[in-house]
């Protein structure tokens, strides 16, 4: 004699979040995770598999991620099974929407023959049951994929991707993921810092995450020497309530404005198209690697972003620096081009 579940509750899906991140950043977000005291159950390409415990809240403050989905996985959840058992789907997007009511006006489905009459009858369910709107461009983000061998049914539990900063007013082609900026600062040792310096500053994006992450930072300079780059980073630093904290200078590198000492120093290097000619970018990083020889306190930090890695680790070769930490990273642009800069971290 022995006792058994009912079919019903053995059918139960166990929820739960997949964190998604920029290839190369896993170790800065497990410690993010680690940090928040949630716990990693699993791994898939460049995702975490976190329990979830009834609450979407800490998922959406994690700032080094760059999408959050609530799922469930199953070798079952195929999307006639799904067409079939409608009710899967809903309980997922009843969390998401009852955490944001009013941020949710439209939906996109995402599956394997988006087309097919499954799919459709899909699509007519969250339609009519939820009240939305079917968009290419859509805020309630739905996705059947397969996974090996299992099925994932998810829904992104924020209208825009953890990495859309509410502070990005106005941004500047080409400038840096905040999830990047935020990984680049977690290597500065800033807990125990109070004076950053970033060089190149562009629109703001490293000083602002530097700002709001670390509150003990006393001094938070930054230059640039594009005055449209300044215009919007004057812009992104109102909106994120720091015009007070940050400093920001109209500077050329070549000019070795004279800013004071530095705990820290970062920068998003120049790279590519930025420059013109080769030549130039040479005798740039070799300017600002003795620029920061002489601003950055004995045993500081400088961690720089680039995509001109290798010319970057020959100069710095011949420099006081030594590289003591590297990270790879791997992303696909608007161009569908990939891009693998590095962030390297240095000190002496």
């Amino acid at each position: 004699m022995f006792s058994t579940k009912s079919k019903k509750h053995m059918e139960e899906p166990k929820s739960e979040i997949r964190i998604s991140y920029i290839t190369g950043l896993n170790d800065v977000v497990s410690e993010e995770i680690r940090v928040s005291g949630l716990t990693i159950r699993g791994t898939s390409d460049d995702s975490f598999y976190v329990d979830f415990a009834g609450s979407l809240s800490p998922f959406k403050q994690l700032r080094s991620a760059s999408r959050a989905y609530l799922v469930v996985r199953d070798t079952r959840y195929h999307p006639t099974y799904i067409n079939n058992h409608k009710s899967i789907l809903g309980a997922l997007v009843d969390v998401v929407i009852s955490e944001d009511a009013k941020g949710f006006k439209s939906f996109k489905l995402t599956c394997a023959g988006s087309d097919s009459p499954e799919a459709r009858g899909i699509a007519r369910y969250i339609a009519e049951t939820y009240k939305l709107s079917e968009e290419e461009d859509a805020d309630l983000k739905i996705h059947i994929i397969k996974q090996e061998t299992v099925w994932e049914v998810g829904v992104q539990i924020t209208p825009r991707p953890l990495s859309v900063r509410a502070y990005k007013v106005r941004n500047m082609e080409g400038a840096m993921d905040p999830t990047i900026a935020y990984a680049t600062n977690s290597f500065c040792n800033l807990e125990n810092a109070k004076t950053y310096l970033n060089i190149f500053s562009g629109s703001g994006t490293l000083l602002i995450e530097a700002g709001q992450c670390y509150k003990n930072l006393e001094k938070l300079v930054g230059f640039d020497n594009n005055k449209k780059h300044l215009s919007l980073a004057v812009q992104n630093i109102k909106e994120a309530g720091l015009t007070r904290s940050v400093q920001l200078f109209e500077d050329d590198i070549f000019g070795n404005p004279d800013l004071g000492k530095f705990d820290a120093i970062t920068s998003d290097l120049p790279f590519g198209m930025s420059i013109s000619k080769g030549e130039n970018l040479n005798t740039l990083y070799k300017c600002f690697i003795e620029y920061c020889e002489e601003t950055l306190i004995s045993r500081g930090r400088l961690v720089v972003y680039t995509n001109e890695h290798k010319m970057f680790k020959e100069i710095i070769s011949k420099s006081k620096f030594k590289i003591v930490k590297t990270l790879r990273l791997e992303f696909m642009t608007n161009g569908n081009q990939y891009l693998h800069p590095k962030i390297l971290v240095c000190t002496f």
